[in-house]
């Protein structure tokens, strides 16, 4: 696990440009997540961003809930998530965000370990609502290298509530897909053949 401080700003960057791709006839679509519509993910997203910002600030510590406890309000997406976003890049900036513990949604972490989560959540899920809106999306190598390093461990059959089973993608295959295999996504996932 890379314990080192880095930067969520590129991975923040990159999914508030997919974010600003999405029209609202898509937001019905599927995504690659199982039964999980655009608008869903949109949602997912809201909620994830403001847990993994008062993880920074250890503020939610002990009241944090589980996800699925309650629903954000839809609302203003377009501007909501990208306010989101920022507030968060700017919360793990500071350095007491990498010190001791932290929680979001009902886990304690160190709290490096709880930013790199965060990290996964916004590439990964960039690239579930890019892939679900036939959009490009091609996250900074400096982050796919963390995950990578994080996601090695996880077991063939998956972390339940996390991760589905593994996909498998071949040992020459672009850090990219590696990352989504290991988080149970198949990189050919299109659109188009759902």
């Amino acid at each position: 696990m890379n314990q080192q401080a880095f930067d969520l700003e590129s991975a923040a960057t990159a999914m508030e440009g997919v974010i600003a791709g999405i029209t609202d006839t898509q937001l019905d679509d599927p995504t690659p997540c199982a039964d999980t519509s655009v608008r869903d993910l949109l949602l997912h997203v809201i909620g994830l961003t403001e847990a993994f910002r008062s993880a920074a600030t250890k503020e939610m510590v002990g009241r944090s809930q589980p996800p699925g406890t309650f629903t954000p309000e839809f609302g203003d997406w377009r501007n909501r998530i990208p306010a989101q976003l920022k507030s968060l890049v700017e919360a793990w900036r500071a350095p007491d965000a990498w010190t001791g513990d932290t929680e979001a949604g009902g886990v304690l972490l160190p709290a490096p370990e709880m930013a790199t989560v965060a990290l996964n959540e916004l590439v990964v899920h960039a690239w579930d609502l890019a892939r679900a809106t036939s959009q490009p999306y091609l996250p900074d190598s400096d982050d796919l290298a963390i995950l990578l390093e994080m996601l090695r461990g996880t077991p063939v059959e998956g972390t339940p509530g996390l991760f589905g089973p593994v996909v498998p993608v071949p040992d020459n295959a672009p850090t990219l897909d590696k990352v989504l295999g290991l988080t149970g996504r198949d990189p050919a996932w299109s659109a188009n053949h759902v």
